[in-house]
């Protein structure tokens, strides 16, 4: 069994290009995989590895000047939910587009405390603050599910809300790192009352089981959903091959296309992986194995040789 962690720091990191180095140095060496970025601004990153390799990187980070206290969500599965290690540096660790100071955000909101309001008398208005291909496996009951692409949309989608200014406003997303910045955003276009939940979903689902919320909570990584509230696994949303209740995302199989839909299992096989006809029939199908239908498909150099890899550079380059 492996532990995957996903965590944040906003912390000044003068040289991010120089801690780059030797932050990748440090998990090579460790042998973790994932997904890290680094900026002036701190650090983002999702992570897998065994008990011991996880443990060893989480003393070696806040053994750090300034990372200390680092609320790291951890959860398990039985394989390493990415194919490789990428720790890069990056502008923003979240990329919002437009300055923000987490440090003037709103109030923090702990997981037990959220539950209580969400089971009390009080009026309030809750925002999901992640992307709606997240937000349509999964979401808090009675949530405002924004139909925005990118996480960058949300300072004009907040342009356009037309909420009243006094209302109490709770918000969440995967992990708490989005909320960091868009509660910042609130409060400067004139919410007072902005609260977000501690940790996220995934440590809300954790501590208190999950209640009241609907459906799975999307991840960054090669399982795409997990578990949340086990009580209630209802699937929120439908497979775009059958319509049938689904919970699952794929990328479809067509190395050209690539689309990440909601699929079952049955809709997977029924179409190999493909989200369409003429994709199935498409010569750049990957193919695709039915014992590991959610199992996300790797970079085209896995199946394909130089005439792809050509086509696929002019594409980026145009």
């Amino acid at each position: 069994m492996y532990e995957v962690i996903l965590y944040y720091k906003f912390v000044t990191i003068d040289d991010p290009a120089s801690f780059v180095d030797r932050h990748k140095a440090y998990c090579k060496e460790l042998g973790i995989k994932g997904r890290i970025y680094i900026g002036q601004e701190g650090i983002n990153g999702t992570l897998a590895g065994t008990p011991e390799q996880v443990h060893a990187y989480k003393q070696h980070l806040t053994s750090l000047e300034g990372f200390d206290g680092i609320g790291f969500k951890a959860d398990s599965s039985d394989y390493i939910p990415f194919a490789k290690l990428i720790c890069k540096e990056r502008d923003e660790i979240v990329a919002l587009n437009e300055p923000a100071d987490p440090s003037q955000g709103g109030n923090y909101l702990e997981p037990e405390e959220w539950k209580r309001v969400m089971e009390s008398d009080q009026e309030y208005v809750m925002i999901d603050v992640r992307n709606d291909y997240e937000s349509k496996i999964g979401h808090f009951e009675g949530a405002l599910t924004p139909e925005v692409e990118n996480f960058y949309d949300f300072p004009q989608w907040l342009d356009n809300l037309q909420v009243d200014k006094d209302k109490k406003v709770l918000m969440y997303c995967t992990g708490g790192i989005g909320c960091e910045k868009v509660s910042v955003l609130m409060k400067e276009r004139g919410w007072e009352d902005v609260n977000q939940l501690h940790g996220g979903i995934l440590r809300y689902g954790k501590e208190t089981g999950g209640a009241h919320f609907k459906g799975k909570c999307f991840v960054f990584d090669d399982r795409l959903v997990v578990p949340v509230n086990e009580d209630d696994m209802e699937p929120v949303s439908t497979c775009e091959i059958t319509g049938k209740p689904a919970d699952t995302y794929i990328n479809c199989a067509n190395m050209e296309c690539n689309k990440l839909f909601v699929c079952s299992e049955e809709g997977a096989k029924m179409m190999d992986g493909c989200c369409s006809e003429a994709c199935r029939q498409s010569e750049y199908k990957r193919p695709f194995d039915p014992e590991n239908a959610f199992r996300p498909f790797r970079k085209w150099y896995h199946y394909f040789g130089d005439d792809f890899k050509e086509r696929s550079l002019e594409a980026e380059n145009s």
